[in-house]
């Protein structure tokens, strides 16, 4: 609630800065989503090794 105060009493300042922001938020989103997650979809190895 309180960001949601922040943001519209001060929205001519954080429009400004949208561009920015957006540029700042691409390489963080792909730091953070763009390396594995929580499985392992690597293959290591073929089905007869995981047989053996």
């Amino acid at each position: 609630i309180a960001a949601f105060a922040l943001l519209r009493e001060h929205w001519s300042h954080v429009a400004g800065y949208w561009p920015y922001l957006l540029l700042l938020v691409c390489p963080l989103m792909h730091l953070f989503h763009g390396h594995g997650g929580h499985g392992d979809h690597q293959h290591h190895g073929s089905e007869n090794d995981k047989k053996n």
